[in-house]
């Protein structure tokens, strides 16, 4: 007679959505769960970020307009691309191998690696909430504003390229811009609503996952910080108080500081943080209803807990650098050329969160050359849209050997 099978127990660090998302589908698989994190449940990108569950943009972050941009914020200190001077010399690496994949030909082999998550994001969510997440996403058309039609141009072309590469993305131009968002200024010529989109409330989604989790029995340990993760056949998470704790799999989500852990381990992919800011402001009479996004300025802005949360800038500097208010400032000088009515004075919910970006713009899902380590990071910009998919899939790898199709190019070993 076979001796019963034990219950395996997987550790995952970090609590932000791709860790909390692969705890819920490893305890989906029946495993003992703990989520480690050295501040809480969302308290790093995963809370102030737009909400923004868009597969139709979750495209690759470096293009050709990247040559004709960057150059120009250098000097321009209000430009959502922002590197303090003088650089460090990490940044100025990372900033070398981001600028080479500018180029058409790589932007279409990154968004060929991508669409096949995409195509599978929304269906991870409804997944989770279907099985008990007591939360929601919601669908809506997006509002995309423009000055003129110059402004639009790269835009459209970016839809074309994800149109091209297998989404179904509907834009259209609208023509009475003003009943779907009352408050855009008279700047607003060129109007387009993006469909098949849906957005969310980040924070609290996660802290509702987090609960889900607990529910079923996941142990949540935050405050605690992992120093070290080692593994000869079952890994050791050693934590900053001198604990060590053995499990059968351990998972590294920890966003822009995961190569602190897993570059030992022979992920050699350099990631960077790349600093989002945002604060939410009082819509007035006119209630916010739909996200808005203005891509000339930047700024996807989102309807936010009764109020309207614009979000913003790529800051590429030290994860752990301080909020730097200049930011902020940017940003409402951004949004005072396309908005009318809104309070700018009144913002609450200032934040900085540091988004993981890799050079070639393609998440680290798998696994690393330590055994029974994996990673699920390196996500950019897209980390809330992709997390539930990278988690389902990463879980899957760790139960059964296969990679899905979807995270089959996201090698963390690459």
């Amino acid at each position: 007679m076979a001796a019963p099978q034990s219950t395996p127990h997987s550790i995952v660090v970090g609590a932000g959505m791709v860790g909390l998302s692969t705890a819920w589908f490893l305890r989906q698989k029946g495993h003992e769960v703990t989520v480690i994190d050295r501040d809480g449940v969302a308290a790093g990108s995963s809370w102030g970020n737009a909400g923004w569950l868009s597969p139709g943009k979750t495209i690759p972050l470096a293009n050709t307009e990247l040559w004709r941009y960057t150059p120009q914020a250098f000097f321009n200190p209000d430009a959502a691309l922002h590197v303090p001077l003088p650089p460090s010399p990490q940044v100025i690496d990372f900033g070398v191998r981001f600028m080479a994949h500018a180029t058409q030909k790589a932007w279409d082999k990154t968004m060929a690696a991508l669409t096949p998550i995409d195509l599978k994001a929304l269906d991870a969510y409804d997944e989770m909430v279907d099985g008990g997440v007591e939360s929601w996403t919601k669908k809506s058309p997006f509002i995309i504003a423009f000055k003129n039609e110059q402004e639009a141009e790269g835009f459209i072309h970016e839809v074309e390229g994800a149109v091209r590469h297998g989404q179904d993305v509907p834009f259209e131009e609208v023509a009475n811009p003003r009943e779907f968002v009352p408050f855009l200024s008279d700047n607003a010529q060129l109007v387009f609503q993006l469909g098949n989109q849906r957005y969310f409330e980040p924070g609290p989604f996660c802290h509702k996952l987090a609960d889900a989790l607990r529910d079923r029995g996941v142990t949540i340990r935050t405050g605690a910080s992992v120093v070290d993760v080692q593994s000869t056949r079952k890994p050791v998470v050693e934590l900053s108080t001198g604990e060590r704790l053995q499990a059968d799999h351990v998972v590294l989500a920890t966003g822009a500081w995961l190569p602190k852990l897993a570059r030992k381990l022979g992920v050699r992919t350099r990631v960077q943080a790349g600093r989002g800011y945002s604060f939410s402001v009082d819509t007035g009479a006119h209630p916010a209803e739909y996200p808005v996004y203005l891509p000339a300025q930047r700024l996807a802005c989102t309807p936010y807990e009764g109020r309207f949360r614009i979000a913003g800038t790529m800051e590429f500097r030290d994860a752990d650098a301080p909020f730097d208010p200049k930011r902020v400032q940017s940003m409402v000088k951004a949004a005072k050329e396309m908005f009318t009515g809104l309070d700018f004075e009144d913002r609450h919910d200032e934040w900085v969160g540091s988004r993981p970006v890799t050079p070639d713009g393609l998440p680290l899902i798998g696994a690393t050359k330590a055994p029974n380590v994996f990673v699920a990071g390196g996500h950019g910009m897209w980390g809330v849209v992709l997390g539930p998919a990278s988690g389902r899939a990463l879980a899957h790898l760790i139960e059964t050997g296969e990679t899905l199709p979807e995270i089959r190019d996201f090698d963390p070993l690459r």
